[in-house]
C-alpha cells in the first residue's frame, strides 16, 4: 500500500490515516508531496494521483481511495482491528468519526493545523466555545462508557485517529485547561505516542 500524504506540518487530513496504520503496525510507503504556492500547477501535479487532486490518498494494487474518512472505512474492510469490537462501541465510533469528518468548523478555522506551539487562544468566541464543549461532551462519553484509555475501548481506532489533529490544537493553542480531567489525561495520552512525536519531528 502506498499513501500520498501533504507536507507534515501542514496536512491534518493526511495525519488521520497515517497514524492509524502507524499505530496498528500495519505495513505501509509513504509519499509525501509538498503543497506548492501556484496552486493551479499543484492541482495539474497532484491529479498524477489524486483524481481530486488532494489529499490523503490511498493506492493499495489498482484501487485508488481518496477522502480520509473513505481511507479508514477501506482499510477497515481489510484490518477489523482498526473499529472497535463491540457493536456499541464501534456504532459510537462510526458517528464520533463522521461528526469530526463534516463538523468541528469553528475549531478548525480558528486554530489552523500546527505541529509546533501556537499563539494561545485566551478568550474564545461563542463558536469556538461550542465546539469546545461539545469535544469535551464527546470525549468524555467514550472515555467514560468504553472503559479504556481511547476513545472507543483498549486501543487506538479509527476515531482516535479522526481527533488526533484535534489534540493538537487543543495543545497548541493552549486550549487544554478548559476540559474535564479525563480528557486532559487522554489529551496527554495522545501527545506522548510515539508515532505522533515522529510525525511532529
Amino acid at each position: 500500500m502506498l499513501l500520498h500524504i501533504g507536507d507534515k506540518h501542514i496536512s491534518s487530513w493526511s495525519l488521520r490515516p497515517w497514524i492509524l496504520l502507524k499505530m496498528a503496525d500495519i505495513p505501509f510507503a509513504e509519499e509525501v508531496h509538498a503543497f506548492l504556492p501556484d496552486r493551479t500547477t499543484q492541482r495539474r501535479l497532484w491529479r498524477a494521483f489524486s483524481p481530486t487532486a488532494q489529499v490523503p490518498v490511498l493506492h493499495d494494487g489498482e484501487l485508488v481511495i481518496w477522502d480520509s474518512l473513505a481511507i479508514c472505512l477501506y482499510l477497515g474492510e481489510r484490518y477489523p482491528q482498526l473499529w472497535p469490537d463491540d457493536r456499541a462501541a464501534r456504532a459510537w465510533a462510526y458517528a464520533a468519526s463522521a461528526e469530526m469528518h463534516a463538523g468541528f468548523t469553528a475549531l478548525r478555522s480558528q486554530c489552523g493545523f500546527t505541529v509546533r506551539p501556537a499563539a494561545p487562544i485566551t478568550a474564545p468566541d461563542a463558536a469556538l466555545a461550542a465546539d469546545l464543549d461539545r469535544l469535551n461532551t464527546l470525549w468524555t462519553e467514550g472515555l467514560g462508557r468504553f472503559g479504556g484509555d481511547y476513545l472507543a475501548g483498549g486501543r487506538f481506532t479509527v476515531p482516535d485517529a479522526f481527533y488526533v489533529p484535534v489534540v493538537l490544537r487543543l495543545h497548541h493553542y493552549g486550549l487544554a485547561g478548559r476540559l474535564a480531567p479525563a480528557v486532559r489525561d487522554y489529551l496527554a495520552h495522545i501527545l506522548a505516542l510515539p508515532a505522533l512525536q515522529a510525525w511532529c519531528a
